[in-house]
């Protein structure tokens, strides 16, 4: 990107922020920046740049950089390396730091610390800022700021970034006069042949020693939930388990707030019908729109669930438990375990989980990951999929306690799980460096109670991306759709709809040629085309399509009921199958080309996801119809 060249805030000091994953380096960031923040990319490379700006007390204007985290200055993944080449004033495009905010988890400075000494070896002017202490205090971890500052030749001070006003005592230390022209750096004694790396760890030792903490003190009650959450059979099973509470909670927690969002949209396209008058603006409005938006709009409450129960595990500091238990599985199909987090994300959108596996240290494991990462059952499969179980699988009880189609859910998003890890077992068996044992090294933190504030913001983030996406791309295809299904009217004497005369009707019946094998007809076959651009597109554009084809207006209400009368259960299945591993998400395969700087892995990845996706689709057909029969 061009932004990335180019210094976003030109006047006043840089001030970095560096620290380890999971200390909260970027709440304190947006604690100091608030609103004020631009994203860019780095010059050259994917990683994602965040710099905002701080105004002191005193009228001070500063450039607060958000660095990514890194362990070490010994970079293993992009996102560690770009830190390193900010810090040593190599990137390009950027400044080296005027001064550089270590950012340390109270609760783990024998970790922590060892970065801060990296840091200062490289003769920049540095401050520590102790975040979580409030944590670190309930564990009974009493540092004394005064001789650690003593003790690293550098200010240190506390912060609570997700507290208000927790970041105050590091505002008032940057608004110190002096502070960026003072170099807080020491004269490090060592021998030649010395490795940095041990002579920080055994600094390290000694500091934590004068402060009567080099005793590990580690949280006990983490390792006694640990104790059940990581049993090597207690915990995969409170793993599936969990799972299977959220797909039956996207059903039953949603059923409430649906029926609302398609009584109004009943509601709105009854009035349009009586206040405007039988045209092509009633048509465009109560066809098209309402028909369109109002089929995608009604599955926001299911999405806003899923996306409620992924904000709380990672909040609760459950996920990276989840990593290591799918460790050994992932192991496997020759994966390790820091390629479940992309993943996990890739069941919210592929986009963010694909930016995530910036973050593998292993080159062959990103591009594997990154191959798979489409195949993750994304929320924009979600109106789809609930669409299709809604119409077609009838809402009972299994065993008494159970959701049928619930059930059903969870068993498309293992189909997913299982046919991305079937992808990743032949790549393994057909790359050399597949077959390499890669331990997995990874930081569990400690549980915290999901803060409310947190979920909320991600929850209302989460529902204006998408309420963008319907007044964005899905309303502009919609319409798009509309007028190719409205024009050219049907001919004198016609005696079928007239959208079969239609651009879209030409256009689905010679796709449906090459797609009824597999049991799709001319109507899906157009969904199929707008779908391409995002997944959930096609649903307003079955919405659409069928109000064209109805003589009454088909709204989000009446879709299911209606497919469900024009639709074969096979159809149904095979249309759910191909939604399981078919492409069809044009913003996905533009940031695998851009994460992966070519076009070879995208048309690789569009290639045999399709090709998965049809074969799918024609075996679930046929035996469907065998089964049926």
């Amino acid at each position: 990107m061009d932004e990335a060249r180019i210094f976003l805030y030109p006047s006043g000091p840089l001030v970095a922020l560096v620290g380890n994953p999971n200390c909260g380096k970027t709440a304190l960031f947006n604690r100091l920046t608030g609103s004020r923040q631009k994203v860019a990319n780095y010059a050259g490379v994917t990683v994602e740049r965040k710099e905002g700006r701080l105004t002191t007390s005193s009228g001070k204007v500063l450039r607060i950089l958000d660095l990514p985290g890194t362990y070490s200055l010994y970079p293993r993944s992009l996102d560690e390396r770009v830190t390193c080449d900010v810090l040593a004033g190599r990137a390009a495009g950027e400044k080296r730091p005027d001064l550089v905010v270590c950012v340390v988890d109270a609760t783990n400075l024998r970790r922590g610390l060892r970065l801060v000494l990296a840091v200062q070896r490289m003769k920049l002017p540095c401050v520590v800022a102790l975040n979580m202490s409030d944590e670190a205090r309930a564990r009974g971890i009493l540092i004394d700021e005064a001789a650690l500052s003593d003790a690293l030749g550098m200010p240190v001070v506390s912060t609570v970034a997700v507290q208000a006003n927790g970041e105050e005592g590091l505002r008032r230390l940057l608004d110190q006069p002096g502070l960026l022209t003072s170099h807080h750096s020491i004269a490090l004694v060592t021998e030649a042949n010395d490795e940095p790396v041990e002579l920080d760890h055994a600094r390290v030792q000694v500091i934590l020693r004068h402060l009567g903490l080099d005793r590990v003190m580690p949280d006990q009650a983490s390792e006694r939930v640990d104790r059940v959450l990581l049993h090597p059979v207690v915990g995969p099973i409170v793993l599936v388990l969990l799972l299977f509470v959220i797909f039956q909670a996207m059903f039953s927690l949603a059923v409430v707030p649906m029926e609302w969002i398609k009584h109004g949209a009943g509601l709105l396209s009854e009035a349009m019908v009586q206040w405007l008058p039988d045209n092509w603006l009633r048509s465009l409005i109560v066809d098209g729109l309402i028909a369109g938006v109002g089929s995608v709009v009604v599955f926001l409450p299911q999405i806003l669930i899923l996306f409620g129960f992924i904000l709380i595990l990672e909040e609760s500091g459950y996920l990276p438990r989840a990593a290591y238990l799918l460790d050994r599985l992932m192991g496997t199909v020759g994966l390790s375990g820091r390629s479940f987090i992309p993943l996990l994300s890739s069941f919210a959108c592929a986009i963010p989980g694909i930016i995530a596996i910036r973050t593998i240290p292993n080159a062959r494991d990103r591009m594997v990951t990154m191959l798979i990462a489409p195949l993750m059952t994304c929320s924009a499969r979600l109106p789809v999929y609930a669409l299709l179980i809604g119409a077609f699988i009838p809402k009972r009880l299994v065993f008494g306690l159970l959701e049928q189609q619930g059930l059903v859910m969870f068993a498309l998003y293992f189909a997913g799980i299982f046919g991305a890890m079937a992808v990743a077992w032949v790549l393994k068996r057909f790359t050399a460096t597949g077959r390499q044992i890669r331990p997995l090294m990874m930081e569990l933190p400690s549980y915290r109670l999901p803060r409310v504030r947190n979920i909320a913001l991600g929850l209302v983030q989460r529902a204006q991306l998408f309420l963008s996406r319907v007044g964005g791309v899905i309303m502009v295809m919609t319409l798009a759709l509309w007028a190719l299904a409205s024009f050219p009217g049907a001919p004198e004497g016609a005696t079928g709809v007239p959208i079969e005369y239609s651009i879209a009707g030409m256009i689905g019946k010679a796709l449906a040629v090459v797609l009824a094998p597999i049991g799709f007809n001319w109507q899906i076959s157009i969904a199929l085309v707008p779908g391409m651009a995002a997944r959930e597109v096609a649903i307003s554009a079955l919405g659409t399509v069928y109000a064209l084809s109805d003589t009454g207006p088909a709204g989000a209400d009446t879709l299911g009921p209606l497919i469900a009368q024009q639709w074969s259960l096979a159809t149904a299945l095979s249309l759910l199958a191909w939604y399981v591993f078919a492409p069809q998400c044009l913003s996905t395969l533009a940031t695998i080309r851009r994460e992966s700087g070519g076009w070879k892995i995208p048309l690789i990845s569009v290639t045999y996801l399709f090709v998965l996706a049809y074969a799918a689709s024609w075996v679930t057909y046929h035996l469907a119809l065998a089964w049926l029969s």
